[in-house]
C-alpha cells in the first residue's frame, strides 16, 4: 500500500498549522535577535485506501494522544481526501462518543461535547459534525483512563489513581462504584493501573489491570506478565498473564483485549477462556473499536526506558525485524490482516484512545476555551411561542 495525498488538516482554527508546528518568525524582523527554535511537526501518512474504507463504511474517526494534549478527528472531504481536524486538550486520555455526543476525559475534568448541526447542515462548507464542549465536570487529577456510560445514563470511570469504577458527583470529585477484589481500600496509590472498561447493555462487564498488586505503584514490577482480566460482575479473573493488557471489548460475543506489552490483539471466548491471537501490531497497543467485521486499534512508539522497558513487544518486534510505530492500524477480525493504516511521525510518539464514529463523514470540534468558543452562540428553539402567555416549566 502506498501512502495517501493530500490530507486536510486543521488545527485550532483558520489558517492552522500542522499539529504540532509553530508559525516562523523571520530573523530580520524589527527587534527580532535570535532565530526561535522550531517545533516538532507531526507527519501524518495513510495507507492509499484508507480513506476510501472511512467513506465505504460511513464512519469517521476519533483518537487521543495523552503525552501531546491532543485529540484528532479524522474524517474524509467532499473531495475524497482525507480530513484531519485537531485539538489541543490536556492529558487526553479516554473518549467515547457517537454521531451526537463525545465524552473526553482530560487532566482534571471531563468534558461533553455535543454536535449542534442538523442533518443538512455544513461547518466550513464539508463538517458534517460540530462538537461543541457543553460541559466539564470538574473530578481533579485522578489519572482517569476509560469511560462508560450505564444504562441509568450515569458516567462510569476509571479512576486509576484510587484503583476502582467511579461515576462523577455534583459536590465531591468521585463517588466509587466498584474496586477489584485485591485491592483492600481506595487510596490515591495506583496500586494495580486498572485502566480499560469494557460496558455490556449499560453495565460495567470487564476490567483491565497491569496487575493484582495492592501497594502503592506496585504494578511496575509486574509489567511484563502481571496482567489480569476482571468479571465486575463476579470479581473473577477471566484471564492472567498478560502483558499491560488495555482496552477490554465485548464484541459478537466474545472477549476482546489489547495485550499490549505483548502487541497482540488477543479474542477470549467467554466461555472456555480460550485464547486467540488475533493479529500483532506493531506498537504498545491502547485504543480498540469494532465496525462492520474490522478491529481499529492504537498504537504508540515503545519506550526504551520507563514503563516500556523490557516487555516482550521489544522481543518480538526484534524477531520481525521491525521497528515500532505510532499510529492506528485497521485489522480484518477473521483472519488478522493489516487491511488499511495511519501512522503519525514526529512529535507525537503516543495514543491513548481510538473511537469509531458511525454514521459521521467529517467531524470537527471547538476548543473548551478562547474567542472561538466565546463567540459561537447557537439557540435552542422554545417550547412555544414567547408571544404565548403562561409559564410551562421544562
Amino acid at each position: 500500500m502506498t501512502e495517501h495525498d493530500p490530507v486536510h488538516s486543521e488545527g485550532e482554527g483558520p489558517g492552522a498549522t500542522p499539529a504540532g508546528n509553530e508559525a516562523p518568525q523571520a530573523a530580520d524582523a524589527p527587534g527580532a535577535t535570535v532565530e526561535p527554535p522550531k517545533a516538532l511537526e507531526t507527519r501524518i501518512s495513510c495507507s492509499r485506501g484508507f480513506p476510501q474504507w472511512l467513506a465505504l463504511h460511513g464512519c469517521s474517526l476519533a483518537f487521543t494522544s495523552y503525552q501531546t494534549g491532543q485529540v484528532f478527528l479524522v474524517g474524509v472531504q467532499p473531495d475524497g481526501a482525507l480530513s484531519v481536524h485537531q485539538r489541543n486538550f490536556v492529558r487526553a486520555m479516554g473518549l467515547i462518543g457517537d454521531g451526537q455526543r463525545l465524552l473526553l476525559a482530560g487532566l482534571a475534568q471531563i468534558w461533553r461535547f455535543e454536535n449542534v448541526l442538523g442533518p443538512n447542515e455544513r461547518a466550513n462548507n464539508h463538517f458534517d459534525r460540530l462538537y461543541v464542549p457543553r460541559r466539564g465536570q470538574t473530578v481533579s487529577d485522578l489519572d482517569v483512563h476509560e469511560l462508560g456510560v450505564d444504562a441509568a445514563g450515569r458516567l462510569i470511570f476509571v479512576n486509576t489513581k484510587y484503583s476502582c469504577l467511579a461515576t462523577d458527583s455534583a459536590v465531591h470529585s468521585f463517588k466509587p462504584v466498584w474496586r477489584p477484589p485485591f485491592i483492600s481500600r481506595l487510596a490515591p496509590e495506583d496500586r494495580c493501573h486498572l485502566n480499560g472498561l469494557a460496558m455490556v447493555d449499560g453495565v460495567p462487564r470487564f476490567v483491565t489491570a497491569v496487575s493484582t498488586t495492592d501497594i502503592v505503584d506496585g504494578w511496575r514490577n509486574h509489567r511484563r506478565d502481571g496482567g489480569v482480566v476482571v468479571d465486575v460482575e463476579t470479581d473473577e479473573i477471566v484471564a492472567d498473564g498478560l502483558s499491560m493488557p488495555h482496552s477490554p471489548r465485548v464484541h459478537e460475543g466474545a472477549l476482546w483485549v489489547l495485550d499490549s506489552g505483548n502487541g497482540y490483539l488477543t479474542r477470549i471466548d467467554l466461555e472456555s477462556r480460550e485464547r486467540e491471537r488475533v493479529a500483532f501490531c506493531p506498537g504498545f497497543l491502547r485504543g480498540l473499536s469494532f465496525h462492520a467485521g474490522h478491529a481499529v486499534v492504537g498504537l504508540s512508539l515503545a519506550r526504551h526506558e520507563g514503563v516500556f522497558s523490557g516487555l516482550p513487544l521489544q522481543e518480538e518486534l526484534e524477531k520481525r525485524g521491525g521497528e515500532a510505530w505510532c499510529g492506528v492500524q485497521v485489522v480484518n477480525t477473521r483472519n488478522g490482516d493489516i487491511v488499511e493504516w495511519m501512522r503519525l511521525e514526529g512529535a507525537i510518539r503516543e495514543l491513548f484512545d481510538v473511537r469509531i464514529l458511525d454514521g459521521v463523514r467529517c467531524p470537527m470540534a471547538l476548543p473548551t476555551f478562547g474567542p472561538e468558543l466565546a463567540s459561537f452562540i447557537t439557540i435552542e428553539a422554545p417550547d412555544q411561542p414567547l408571544s404565548e402567555r403562561g409559564w410551562h416549566p421544562a
